[in-house]
This record gives structure tokens, C-alpha cells and sequence, in this order.
């Protein structure tokens, strides 16, 4: 119970400081319902309507569209790397582990704008991946389709708005730039995969990408808990989410690599 009561003084204290009232205004942010609608379209169409209306059509082939699509991703997670690497650096010159609250007002006011801008679009980037699903459904790419793939989408999407609607902090600015990081080498993957079967030999790495995956939620669950261990005055209730959500894609990406590859080799 009091674990529970600071959490809650906790939030309201640091949502005071951190929340941008400008987040409303912005695309899919006023209400939960058009991000819902979306979600609840793409589990459709990746589940069922989708696979169905595929099940006597040919597979398209969407080599240029692929090569296209991947280019943009890897661009896009550069430039939000590069984005969220400077806002690290800043937020780490300001304040570190301190208290935000003792900024003075101009700073805070900076914080909470460059949370909120970088929030918006790691957010629109997530939306944007949802395009993974609907291309491995029209190639049929059905053992692509797995739980592991439709759910990792569905939350990271529904994590990210939840973060910058209720949940601002800046545990996220850490949490965005190292899976960022992530994407520009599963989106280089892709991209050198889409270009035809005589770049195949520079993609021998497949099966790292799941290593370098769970690597990169460990070293999240290291920081987070680090953070709590320090004291450092941040939303323990984003925390304690991310720190869930994190468990439970280290449990199925494992589970995946199990089965991938542990149990090819035995």
C-alpha cells in the first residue's frame, strides 16, 4: 500500500513537470480511440481478414516497394538516433540522476518540450513499422507471422502512446535512442535481403539480429532498475511499466530463439 501510494504522489508530481499540453493537439494524441481503431485494424487484417483474402491469390512481389520502404526506415532511424543521442547528452548536462523540480523554470520547460517532440515521433515511427505486417501478408509470408511479430508490434506502438499521453519521463529518451539503434540494423537486414538472392551471402548474420534484440532489453532492464536502486527522481510508474513490458519480450524473444535456432542445431 505505501509502494503504491508513492507511486501515485510520485506520477502527479513529475506529470506536473513533464506532461506538454501541447500533446493533445497533436496527430492520434487527443483520444485513445483513432490509435485503437488502427490497432484493432492491423490485428484483424494480420490475423485474419488479411491472411484470408490471400489464401487464393498470388503472393505479390514487392521487391522495389521493400527496397524502398527498408531504405526509409534505416533513414529514419538514423535521424532519430542522432535525435535522441543529443537529447541524452542534454537531459545528462542538465540534471543526471537529479531532481527536475530544482531546474530552473526555462529548463524544465526545454525538458518537457524535447521529451514530448521526441516522444511524437519515436511514436509515428512505431505506426509507420505496423507496415512490416501488411507487406508479409500480401508476400505470404505466413511463418514470418508469428505471435512473437503481431504482438511486439502491437505493444511497442500502444507503449509509446501511452508514454507520451500519460506516462512522460526521461527513461524514455534512453529506451527510444538504444532501439532506434537496434532498427537501423534489422532495417539494413531487410534492406540488403529485399535486393535479391545474389546479396544473400552478406546477410549470414540473420540469427544475431535476435541476440542483439535481447541484448538491448537487457541493457534496458540494467538502467531502469539502476534508476531505482540510485533514487533517481523519475516516474517510477514508467519504470516499473517499461520494466514489465521488457521481462516479457526478453521471455518470447528467447522462447523464439529457442526454437529458431537452438533446436536446428540439436
Amino acid at each position: 500500500m505505501a509502494l503504491l501510494q508513492h507511486l501515485v504522489n510520485n506520477y502527479t508530481e513529475v506529470l506536473q513537470n513533464l506532461k506538454d499540453p501541447m500533446i493533445d493537439t497533436w496527430p492520434l494524441m487527443g483520444s485513445p480511440y483513432p490509435l485503437l481503431c488502427i490497432l484493432v485494424t492491423y490485428l484483424i487484417f494480420a490475423i485474419k481478414t488479411g491472411p484470408k483474402i490471400m489464401e487464393q491469390r498470388p503472393a505479390f512481389q514487392l521487391n522495389r516497394t521493400m527496397i524502398l520502404y527498408n531504405g526509409f526506415q534505416i533513414l529514419f532511424s538514423v535521424w532519430l538516433t542522432a535525435l535522441l543521442l543529443d537529447l541524452n547528452i542534454q537531459l545528462f548536462s542538465f540534471h543526471g540522476c537529479n531532481d527536475i523540480h530544482r531546474l530552473p523554470m526555462s529548463q524544465r520547460k526545454y525538458i518537457r518540450t524535447a521529451l514530448s517532440r521526441s516522444g511524437l515521433w519515436y511514436f509515428l515511427a512505431k505506426v509507420t513499422e505496423l507496415l512490416d505486417t501488411v507487406f508479409m501478408v500480401l508476400r505470404k509470408k505466413q511463418n514470418q507471422l508469428t505471435f512473437l511479430h503481431v504482438y511486439h508490434h502491437t505493444v511497442t506502438v500502444l507503449v509509446s502512446w501511452c508514454y507520451l499521453k500519460l506516462l512522460p519521463g526521461e527513461q524514455g529518451v534512453v529506451v527510444a535512442f538504444l532501439n532506434s539503434v537496434v532498427h537501423i540494423i534489422m532495417y539494413s537486414y531487410y534492406f540488403i535481403a529485399a535486393l535479391g538472392s545474389k546479396y544473400k551471402k552478406y546477410i549470414w548474420w540473420k540469427k544475431y539480429m535476435t541476440c542483439i534484440q535481447l541484448l538491448h532489453f537487457g541493457m534496458l532492464c540494467f538502467y531502469l532498475i539502476a534508476t531505482l536502486v540510485l533514487d533517481c527522481r523519475m516516474t517510477k510508474a514508467l519504470t516499473y511499466f517499461l520494466l514489465i513490458i521488457f521481462f516479457i519480450f526478453i521471455y518470447l524473444f528467447s522462447n523464439f530463439f529457442q526454437k529458431a535456432y537452438k533446436t536446428k542445431t540439436a
